[in-house]
């Protein structure tokens, strides 16, 4: 408890008795009477052979009960273990080689370091560190090409993480990093540790092909990713009809279903091959394990096929629909819970441009704008 806070009365004994309260605040002052402490008390690290001076191979962490006057700064020391200065050990815990490391030479190296406070008088702790020095990577990291589909309202695209790039490597200690071209950093960028893909606002409608290497450092492999980036007319979203699936995850049906469905569900409604299919947005039902999506179909010679003909065309496709993916119900105006006939139904859909939903997988990612559905009944 760092301090109390004290209210204290005087009263006199007159008639009647008069009274006034002070308050006294009591400070406790704090004592450098906790050693630093290592989480974990001891370590064990890997460093592979033939990497440059320099190269990061431990990260020491350490906390202190003591008030912050008397913990950190800590100032760390390797006492025993660096006779021949192999290693460095700056003032934030980092452990780096100041040698080039050959496991012919040696496989292994144990240090003992010690961790100061900055309280008076100091506490110390310690600490081991083993480190291994194994073989250089052998392996070249693999990585899945990935697909990017970004559905954005006219202009209106916000930014934000558009997938991740899955990579693994049979080297069991290699860290893999990510990197992209320099020229595309305008656009996109690559998170080099986890292989998150972001990209920036202000998309233009079009295709994109990033220049995305994977690295073990010692190996560069590059992984095809491709952007699509679809902007729609506010004239979509008039003649827009939901197809809502049952017991099936946006992730599952990015991953599993969106393809092969999207080719039976041209086949089932276009009049035409240079008909387009615009899938708009799929968002889970709240409070169900159902999935809608929104989808419109545009003439080539421009104009939108009518929700009417669409939900005839589905309807009449519906049973061959369902061998990709079990349908709930096609919907173009839902008034469940109002009482009102289904003539008299108005319905208006509104997409919020600046609310991304991003479902991605290993192989493809789908990003598209969060919808609302407002429904009423027309007198």
């Amino acid at each position: 408890i760092s301090g109390y806070s004290l209210v204290i009365q005087a009263r006199d004994s007159g008639t009647p008795p008069l009274s006034s309260s002070v308050t006294v605040n009591v400070d406790i002052s704090d004592v450098n009477d906790n050693s630093p402490v290592f989480t974990p008390a001891n370590y064990t690290a890997v460093i592979q052979e033939n990497k440059p001076v320099g190269t990061s191979i431990l990260q020491l962490v350490v906390t202190d009960k003591d008030s912050f006057h008397n913990g950190p700064p800590f100032t760390f020391t390797i006492l025993t273990g660096n006779e021949e200065e192999e290693f460095t050990l700056d003032p934030h815990g980092v452990l780096r080689s100041a040698v080039i490391f050959k496991h012919m030479v040696a496989t292994e190296y144990v240090l003992c370091v010690q961790a100061k406070d900055s309280g008076k008088p100091q506490q110390v702790s310690h600490t081991y560190i083993q480190v291994r020095v194994i073989e250089e990577s052998i392996h070249k990291p693999t990585a899945i090409p990935l697909e990017i589909f970004i559905v954005t309202m006219e202009d209106d695209f916000p930014g934000g993480v558009i997938g991740k790039i899955h990579a693994t490597d049979q080297d069991v200690y290699d860290v893999l990093t990510y990197t992209l071209k320099s020229e595309q950093k305008s656009l996109f960028k690559v998170n080099s540790h986890d292989g998150k893909i972001i990209a920036l606002g202000g998309l233009d409608n079009g295709k994109y092909v990033l220049n995305v290497s994977v690295s073990d450092g010692r190996f560069h492999v590059p992984i095809d990713v491709v952007v699509h980036v679809e902007q729609l007319l506010q004239e979509m979203l008039q003649n827009t009809v939901t197809i809502r699936f049952e017991n099936v995850s946006p992730e599952d049906f990015v991953g599993l279903h969106m393809h092969g469905f999207r080719r039976t569900l041209r086949n089932a409604v276009l009049s035409q091959n240079q008909d387009s299919l615009h899938i708009i947005s799929i968002q889970p039902v709240a409070g169900s394990n159902q999935l809608d999506m929104l989808f419109a179909v545009q003439m080539h010679n421009s104009g939108f096929y009518k929700p009417t003909y669409l939900i005839q065309k589905l309807t009449n496709a519906r049973r061959h629909l369902e061998n990709v993916i079990r349908i709930s119900a096609i919907l173009e105006k839902n008034c469940s819970g109002l009482d009102c006939q289904e003539q008299h139904c108005e319905q208006s859909l509104s997409i919020d441009s600046h609310s991304l939903m991003t479902y991605s997988t290993a192989r493809i990612s789908f990003v598209c704008p969060r919808f609302y559905r407002n429904v009423r009944c027309m007198c």
